[in-house]
């Protein structure tokens, strides 16, 4: 009997997740909401899978996949989360996922990915084709994106919630200077003069 992780921070959907997984025989040996957790519970518990939403609070979904991929390389992962832009879901396989669903999906779905998995087959039915560069040749806004580490990603998303650096800092269990370098970085790579201008970024490309 596989044993699985679910990590997300919606309380329902864990349960909701509990019960149909427990009633096609899998055993779910942890249920928790957020990354810190779930890389904590992996190192102290056999695990063969985790269910896996982006965004967690502190650290997010891409960090737990970019710390527990190269030290636990047979655990499979499933990414389950409410973004659906297809960047997403390229970043997430970047990163070692097996598969990726988003929360759209009925409950069908959802447990033919997590059988697709197990059975050793990668799952990313939202990986689409997007176009790479502008009529003027310049790389488009996805692709700029895409060309983001997981954790620039999640700062991102932070810097675009409106987080102060002391704050993402405390999330992320990271120094305030990393994340002013990583602010830094991010206008520099996305193109924006201004951290003011981030939400607007991440609202017009889908990621709020």
């Amino acid at each position: 009997m596989y044993k699985v992780l679910i990590v997300d921070d919606h309380p329902l959907i864990r349960s909701v997740m509990k019960l149909e997984l427990t009633a096609q025989n899998y055993e779910v040996v942890g249920d928790v909401s957020t990354g810190s957790e779930a890389i904590q519970f992996i190192r102290d518990h056999p695990v063969d899978l985790v269910i896996l939403d982006i965004g967690l609070p502190g650290v997010g979904g891409l960090d737990v996949l970019n710390r527990i991929k190269p030290s636990y390389p047979k655990v499979r992962v499933l990414v389950l989360t409410s973004y659906q832009d297809s960047h997403f879901s390229q970043q997430c396989m970047r990163a070692g996922a097996n598969g990726f669903i988003t929360k759209t999906k009925g409950m069908e779905d959802v447990l033919r990915g997590v059988k697709l998995v197990m059975d050793g087959y990668s799952f990313f039915p939202s990986v689409g084709s997007s176009s790479v560069r502008n009529s003027d040749g310049s790389l488009s806004e996805q692709a700029l994106i895409e060309g983001l580490s997981g954790r620039e990603l999640t700062i991102l998303l932070h810097l675009a919630r409106g987080l102060s650096n002391k704050q993402i800092a405390q999330d992320m269990i990271l120094s305030s200077k990393t994340i002013s370098t990583y602010k830094t970085r991010l206008k520099e790579k996305l193109k924006i003069d201004s951290v003011v201008f981030l939400a607007e970024f991440a609202k017009r490309n889908g990621l709020l």
